[in-house]
């Protein structure tokens, strides 16, 4: 869809809604609906059970196949009963709805209901379907509402953009109704549809601001949700035509997933700030408050090339490396084994690291060793490798550099240092190095480096040889 098609959509606010109306919509979105294959985000709530009822009248007239996921955060007491009511009101419309499990955990300065959305929606995602549109359910009012919450934030264009009707395979079909629409068509059908109890605690701003801000502003101004509807098509507008501007930039700045530092000084100042914006949305990162975006844009890129600055906010780390800056998630270091993919191996691998500085590993009979940060050593056979395994120690153990250069009261010196920058050339990385030891002794650094003693030639045993690999965890 264009942004002067998401214009129009938004400047023709419903006076009320139908599965006639939502049809409509849908093909200007996704294109010809027989066949089409639909899931829905479904909480239960009136909006989203208007819009699962709507879908389940389409089916059989487009031959529509459709489905629905309820994901639950077990955020609140009343999550499970919500969970079953959706469960209840899906069967009733005759579509088959499987509840999903999400906790949720908070990142450090990160509010609890961003944590959930960011939660919802990768848990929406993963289980989307190769060939299937995932349909979310805010309207009009919604659309006003995240408006003028990005205005009071002091918000660009960007944020004013709000929440666009398409989003590769997401689609937003009610932009366009007001929920007072919704709400007709739920008393039309007799359909039961559940409250969340969040919903009223006007602590959280958006609450505040539906509940005692724009009853007030829409008694003064009644088409409120409709105008700030077309503010948002305008802003998306523009926010389109800034990363065409931004991407073209980005060709001749980028280096691999880096950003040169030169590039970005020769721009003038908006440009370079569209640019940063842009860089960091592509790396999939949430992106930094406009004092966090200036300090990016001025200070880090005017420091001396060896100070080594960053910059970090909740969910991403910016750090400047010579003439580079890196972007990437910023993840608690001590504890990275909490995240997907976790296993027992590594949390176990994970408490003896914090607790003792190192890894005890019995590499010839577990050739392979899970690390706190996900990453993976391992040694493996190979008949031209360059160390002989009869020369291995039985056990070894396996430490980091810490931030303050020592290693768990292991040896370092010249031989360490010049290594570590081969294997890790950005200083940032260097803790992440696993470097395994026999007593105090350095036996290999990563697999970039090993000592002499562990080549030794043995006679007839050119079978025996082995190389050491070392698989970066994610995010280094």
């Amino acid at each position: 869809m264009t942004p002067r098609g998401a214009a129009a959509g938004a400047s023709q606010a419903a006076t009320g809604f139908s599965p006639a109306v939502l049809a409509t919509r849908l093909a200007a979105l996704a294109g010809p609906l027989r066949g089409a294959r639909f899931c829905i985000a479904y909480s239960g709530g009136a909006d989203s059970t208007a819009l699962l009822a709507a879908m389940a009248a389409l089916r059989g007239r487009h031959r529509l196949r459709l489905r629905a996921l309820h994901v639950d955060h077990r955020m609140q007491p009343a999550a499970r009963g919500m969970a079953r009511q959706a469960r209840a009101t899906a069967r009733r419309l005759a579509v088959r709805c499987q509840v999903v499990t999400a906790p949720v955990r908070a990142g450090r300065g990160e509010s609890p209901e961003a944590a959930a959305r960011t939660v919802r929606y990768a848990a929406l995602r993963a289980r989307l379907q190769p060939g299937e549109w995932l349909l979310l359910a805010q309207h009009q009012d919604d659309q006003a509402e995240a408006v003028l919450l990005q205005l009071l934030r002091g918000a660009g264009v960007n944020g004013l953009a709000a929440m666009p009707a398409r989003a590769g395979s997401l689609l937003r079909p009610l932009l366009a109704v007001p929920r007072v629409a919704l709400l007709e068509y739920l008393r039309r059908r007799a359909l039961p549809w559940v409250e969340d109890p969040s919903n009223s605690d006007e602590r959280l701003a958006r609450n505040y601001l539906r509940r005692r801000v724009l009853p007030v502003l829409r008694a003064r101004w009644p088409g409120l949700a409709a105008a700030l509807g077309r503010s948002a098509a305008l802003a998306a507008e523009a926010r389109g035509l800034l990363a065409e501007r931004a991407e073209a930039q980005l060709r001749a700045a980028q280096v691999g997933p880096a950003l040169a530092v030169s590039a970005l000084r020769r721009l003038p100042p908006s440009d370079r700030h569209n640019l940063l914006r842009y860089w960091i949305e592509q790396r999939q990162l949430p992106l930094p408050d406009q004092r966090r975006l200036l300090e990016l844009a001025g200070p880090v890129l005017r420091a001396r090339a060896d100070a080594q600055p960053q910059v970090h906010w909740p969910g991403a780390l910016v750090r400047r490396h010579g003439g580079l800056l890196q972007a990437t998630p910023d993840r608690p270091e001590a504890a990275p084994a909490a995240a997907a993919g976790d296993t027992p191996a590594r949390r176990g691998a994970s408490r003896a690291g914090r607790a003792t500085g190192r890894l005890r590993w019995d590499w010839l009979a577990s050739p392979r060793l899970e690390l706190p940060d996900g990453g993976v050593l391992e040694l493996r056979p190979d008949a031209r490798g360059p160390l002989a395994r009869p020369a291995l120690p039985r056990r070894v153990s396996v430490a980091f550099r810490r931030a303050d250069g020592t290693v768990a009261g292991r040896a370092g010196g010249r031989t360490l240092k010049r290594q570590l920058r081969t294997a890790a050339p950005e200083p940032w990385r260097r803790e992440a190095v696993p470097l395994v030891y026999t007593g105090r002794t350095l036996l290999a650094i990563g697999d970039s480096w090993h000592a002499p003693r562990l080549t030794k030639d043995v006679r007839g045993a050119a079978a025996e040889r082995c190389r050491l690999r070392w698989r970066r965890g994610p995010g280094r």
